[in-house]
């Protein structure tokens, strides 16, 4: 396993973990009505997924053209932490907008 390879496991391990941190910050804003900042934090959460989501796609280019991509627990524990991430920033998107139905409704 080489330096490059641990460059992107721990790559795709990090952009998974800041999407999903910043969902999780995106839902606590929501539910003290700061919907603004939790869009822009969904917002966030989504470019932190994009460049993981960079880095997926150049290894499935590269898989594709026959070059190997070594398969370890590091690289499932790596893409595990992106797909969680990616379901946790879909169901924060869900809750805020459940919330803002929920605060409209309080206030009526």
């Amino acid at each position: 396993m080489n330096e490059e390879y641990m460059t992107i496991v721990m790559g795709l391990i990090m952009h998974g973990g800041n999407a999903k941190g910043l969902a999780f910050t995106a839902i606590q804003e929501a539910k003290e009505g700061k919907f603004d900042e939790a869009e822009k934090l969904l917002k966030e959460s989504n470019k932190e997924l994009l460049e993981a989501h960079h880095t997926q796609t150049e290894m499935l280019t590269q898989e594709a053209q026959g070059q190997k991509t070594e398969i370890n627990l590091y690289m499932v524990h790596a893409q595990d932490h992106l797909m969680n991430a990616i379901t946790f920033k879909d169901l924060a998107t869900e809750i805020i907008e459940q919330e803002k139905r929920i605060q409209k409704l309080e206030a009526k």
